[in-house]
């Protein structure tokens, strides 16, 4: 998997004017870990990429999934879908981690679990799953379903909470 990305992690962390260069902490088979900085506070993220995706789309912009901690602000595993087109207004993205099931909003381009509580779930899952699918809806009606292997989640988990010295 080729990383080497520039991070625009800005849309999560609240500013959206600004891409940042994000630091390597690793691949890890399907997933990888990295890092950067907005003055002194630093945030970490593990980021995979789906390794099917089907849809009758013409084109489609980059599709990930980042879990993300930000110290600095208190707030840890967060969980970030971005489907790579805009959502259809008021929808929600379906999330399946082997047998689970999660339903997340969406806003713009990006699906979120609803609180701290269902973040910290869907983590917990993603350590023990073996595959996640997504199932959403563009804003012209498409359907699509990515499809991602969890292999090497936890490796970048880890890798990305000992950077954020998260325990």
């Amino acid at each position: 998997m080729v990383i080497a990305f520039m991070a625009s992690l800005s849309l999560q962390a609240g500013n959206a004017a600004a891409a940042i260069k994000s630091k390597s902490l690793g691949e890890f088979k399907h997933w990888s870990a990295h890092e950067f900085r907005e003055g002194q506070a630093k945030t970490c993220y593990a980021h995979g990429e789906p390794t099917k995706m089907t849809g009758k789309y013409k084109t489609r912009g980059k599709t990930y999934i980042q879990v993300t901690h930000r110290p600095a602000e208190g707030t840890w595993n967060e969980v970030g879908i971005t489907g790579g087109y805009a959502y259809r207004a008021d929808s929600e993205a379906i999330v399946t981690i082997d047998k689970k099931r999660f339903v997340l909003f969406t806003d713009k381009d990006t699906a979120w679990a609803k609180d701290a509580r269902q973040d910290r779930i869907l983590v917990r899952a993603l350590k023990k799953g073996r595959e996640m699918t997504v199932r959403a809806t563009s804003s012209r009606g498409t359907v699509t379903i990515d499809t991602y292997s969890l292999s090497g989640f936890t490796q970048a988990y880890q890798a990305m909470g000992r950077a954020c010295k998260r325990r």
